[in-house]
């Protein structure tokens, strides 16, 4: 099994407004930059002990391209995007905050809980094709790769690598700080 170096975006203007992203996307704050440096600098430290080939696969958003941009300055590898790692699409949600989502969409998030209201949209993403896509990606990975990706789709990638349940996959943390090392069947946080 390869090793995976999973890495988050740093914070947006939408991560700090409460509004889910989704597929629509919104810059990197302040602190945001500041978390995508910290990270490329503990990737490079870390990847002096991973010799070989690397690839590197970034979901093709506006976030995570610009955080792996601020990463390459510390880790000089070339990148491809790869679709599969996009956020998961919560459809007309994207860009909505849960106060408007229930103003506009009356009692659609009747008995959600934090880590599954997304999959109630009427138009988003299933569970079951977000989890399709990224076992599609996972199952084609040949060496060492560096993944920049979301939170959502992160814990996905998590939850299906340590084989978890659906709500064990979803109550994963996303911390904007560091990166999952995802190796020899384990997860370890790298702060």
């Amino acid at each position: 099994m390869t090793t995976i170096f999973l890495l988050r975006h740093g914070e947006t203007i939408w991560n700090a407004a409460g509004r889910f992203q989704g597929q629509k996307d919104s810059p990197l704050t302040e602190r945001g930059q500041q978390q995508a440096d910290e990270t490329g600098r503990r990737l490079a430290r870390e990847l002096e002990r991973h010799p070989g080939q690397i690839d590197v696969h970034v979901s093709p958003l506006g976030r995570t391209k610009e955080t792996a941009a601020r990463i390459a300055r510390y880790v000089p590898l070339g990148s491809r995007d790869e679709p599969r790692l996009m956020e998961v699409t919560t459809g007309s949600w994207d860009g909505m905050s849960h106060y408007e989502i229930d103003m506009e969409y009356p009692g659609m998030l009747e008995g959600a809980d934090a880590f599954n209201w997304f999959f109630r949209s009427p138009d988003g993403e299933t569970f079951d094709a977000a989890c399709a896509r990224i076992t599609e990606w996972l199952s084609q990975l040949r060496s060492t790769t560096i993944a920049i990706s979301h939170g959502l789709t992160g814990r996905l990638i998590r939850g299906m690598y340590l084989g978890l349940s659906r709500e064990e996959m979803l109550e994963l943390p996303v911390p904007q700080t560091g990166f999952y090392r995802l190796q020899n069947g384990q997860a370890q946080h790298i702060e």
